[in-house]
């Protein structure tokens, strides 16, 4: 017998443990990021990514922090500068960074710690600053972490000092430059450490057009914006040099947008109040009478572009307004309105300053501070009654515009119910329709997808509220060759008339089709385009107003997915494919083949072929003595159509291959 130790002995026992992958969690493994080294370890955190979005993040934070000056009343001069080699400098002329030794840090001075701490700054004390845009002390150091170079330069007590960091390090000690009798600030230079953001340059337009956005949000600063001409576009769409100062506010930006359109009314509800507290509000708003607007919210002059609790204010307090002069008016019809009737179609600005405001994620794309929506309501609804009664001409005008436009969105919600509901009551709808939550058709689309599995991809990527998906089993029945009672058989054409609830023939309504838009969606392969022309003569055939009417569509799904590092292209077929690989990758990609919609990831079925705001579809039109040449030119082309069908569809193969015969030697590159 073996012994233990020839069994389970050290030698072997080693061999063993060497072989396998150490899996042991120990203190050894727990990773603690000293200093900014989280910052350039996770960007994401902190400025929402490395794209060019975050990288112009970086320029917003420390312009936020020469605003906070100007707005705490010790600056009324910023200048933003873009320089050559995407280098960006920001100067104010506030009180100036500190540069005395910090109390906690003997050895640093409050700039160094400034630029290499988080949540480091004065914005904590709302003696020093009793409103700001910055709240976490993370800005100016985020951006030091990610800058490969940052200078500082300080102007206070009429001295000057200088120091220069790297990636949130000191490259040099804070350097006394000597006297400055007349002047004072804060200047950062700053460069992006392509480590982190690659080859991303800064945009002109963008950082002029923010600059110009800072300017009206804060009526006592003046934002000078100069711009190397190198970098210049050559449309002459951004100055080299420009000064903006809006005395007026938010009132002068948005006299300025609107222009010379024609307005409900002739002048903007606009003004600004304190609260009880610190707080306090500017507004401007606006009716275009094409009713082109945009309702843009900020915050201690931080944009927030998501919104939040101040722009749940701003609705609340026009819509009560407006309701309650139309109390005051004995208007009845005012009850009917709503905070969108008021508010679609208007141009509205509204900023506020409060203390410590509550965002939601670093970037503060969206104010979550539950205090906003009290005193934005308070303020500007009160104030919006007074502009009211105090013109009751532009109010009156005012109010019958709301109304009407009130009256029309109950007259159309109240039709399109109606017919839904006859729709429905008298058809059944097919149990294999995903239907979209809407009741209304205008704004919704119906995909016609091959199979159950599409149909799965479909349904993951859809938009549930104005999206439906019906999957067809296999290649849908050919009307053209099918008799009357295999048309009535055929549970697929059947379920796809039920769905659309329009009828078919002589019984085909339009105000009764359930979607605005018919979508065929197939693989992009030859039996995709197949089953595409089943289904086109389909409604070609049996409802063909649905394509007169402009109802019909294709839509173009990729049949390659190409990527290289993180930019990633789509082909719909093998020359696009081909050209995109020499074109935009230099010779060599990652092609990926989708063998059809159900292998599709749903995040690709839906940014390549069902987003509206990025899709492409083709729109299915026939020619008809109506919408072609007048006369007989016309009524010739509707019959070639008709004739063109039947020969490649209908009931004699002969007449196919005759087609075939004649055309095969214009066919290239079939995918078979």
């Amino acid at each position: 017998m073996a012994k233990n130790g020839d069994l389970f002995g050290a030698s072997g026992g080693s061999k063993k443990q060497s072989a396998a992958k150490d899996t042991s969690y120990t203190a050894r493994d727990i990773e603690v990021l000293e200093g900014l080294e989280p910052v350039r370890k996770r960007p994401g955190m902190y400025i929402g990514g490395t794209d060019e979005r975050a990288m112009h993040h970086l320029v917003a934070e420390v312009l936020d922090n020469a605003m906070d000056e100007a707005v705490a009343g010790h600056a009324d001069t910023i200048h933003l500068e873009m320089l050559a080699g995407n280098s960006v400098l920001i100067r104010d002329n506030g009180r100036g960074m500190p540069v005395d030794p910090h109390p906690k840090f003997k050895n640093k001075s409050a700039l160094e710690v400034i630029l290499t701490t988080l949540h480091s700054g004065g914005k904590f004390n709302s003696k020093v600053y009793a409103t700001s845009g910055g709240l976490h002390g993370v800005g100016a150091s985020v951006v030091n972490a990610l800058s490969d170079e940052l200078e500082v330069e300080v102007a206070r007590d009429r001295k000057s000092w200088t120091q220069k960091f790297s990636r949130g390090k000191p490259k040099s000690k804070l350097i006394s430059n000597g006297p400055a009798n007349n002047r004072r600030g804060t200047t950062v230079t700053f460069h992006p450490d392509p480590e982190i953001f690659g080859k991303i340059q800064f945009s002109p337009e963008r950082l002029y057009r923010m600059a110009r956005s800072k300017s009206y949000l804060f009526r006592g600063v003046e934002i000078r914006w100069k711009c190397d001409k190198s970098l210049l576009p050559k449309d002459g769409s951004i100055p080299a040099e420009e000064t903006f100062h809006f005395a007026g506010g938010l009132k002068d930006y948005l006299v300025s947008e609107i222009g010379t359109r024609p307005t409900v009314v002739p002048t903007p509800f606009a003004g600004e109040a304190k609260s009880d507290g610190n707080a306090k509000v500017e507004w401007a708003v606006w009716w275009p009478t094409d009713e082109e607007g945009f309702i843009r919210s900020y915050c201690n002059t931080v944009p927030t572009s998501d919104g939040g609790t101040h722009e749940s204010g701003f609705r609340s307090a026009l819509v009560r307004g407006l309701k309650r002069y139309a109390d005051l008016t004995g208007n009845r019809k005012g009850s009917i309105i709503t905070a969108d009737d008021v508010i679609d179609g208007s141009a509205g600005l509204v900023s506020v300053f409060i203390e410590q405001p509550q965002f939601q994620g670093q970037t503060k794309e969206k104010l979550v501070s539950v205090e906003a929506t009290k005193i934005v309501e308070g303020i500007v609804g009160d104030n919006f009654e007074h502009w009211l009664v105090g013109d009751k001409e532009a109010g009156n005008v005012l109010l019958e515009h709301v109304i009407a436009k009130a009256e029309e969105r109950v007259r159309r919600k109240q039709d399109r119910e109606q017919q839904r509901k006859t729709a429905t009551r008298k058809l059944r709808l097919p149990g294999k329709l995903a239907d979209c939550s809407s009741s209304a058709s205008i704004g919704t689309e119906i995909f016609l997808v091959e199979g159950d599995s599409a149909g799965g991809s479909a349904k993951a990527a859809r938009n549930r509220e104005t999206q439906a998906i019906l999957p067809l089993r296999g290649k849908i029945l050919n009307v053209a060759s099918a008799s009357a009672d295999k048309l009535r058989e055929n549970q697929e054409v059947q379920d796809l008339i039920q769905a659309l609830g329009c009828g078919t023939g002589a019984t085909y309504s339009d105000d009764r089709l359930r979607y605005e838009k018919v979508i065929i969606m197939t693989d992009a392969d030859v039996d995709g385009a197949h089953i595409a022309s089943l289904l086109m003569t389909f409604f070609y055939r049996e409802m063909p107003k649905l394509i007169e009417n402009g109802h019909l569509y294709l839509a173009q799904p990729p049949l390659f997915r190409i990527s290289k590092g993180g930019k990633t292209e789509y082909a719909q077929d093998d020359a696009q494919k081909d050209e995109i690989v020499r074109g935009q990758f230099g010779g060599k990609a990652e092609i990926t083949r989708f063998k059809g919609l159900g292998e599709m990831q749903s995040v690709h079925l839906r940014e390549t072929t069902m987003d509206p705001t990025k899709r492409v579809l083709l729109k299915v039109d026939v020619p008809t003595a109506a919408n072609t040449t007048e006369g007989t030119d016309g009524r010739r082309e509707e019959m070639r159509t008709r004739t063109l069908v039947e020969d490649l569809m209908g009931r004699k193969p002969e007449k196919r291959y005759a087609f075939i015969q004649e055309n095969a030697k214009f066919a290239r590159d079939l995918d078979v």
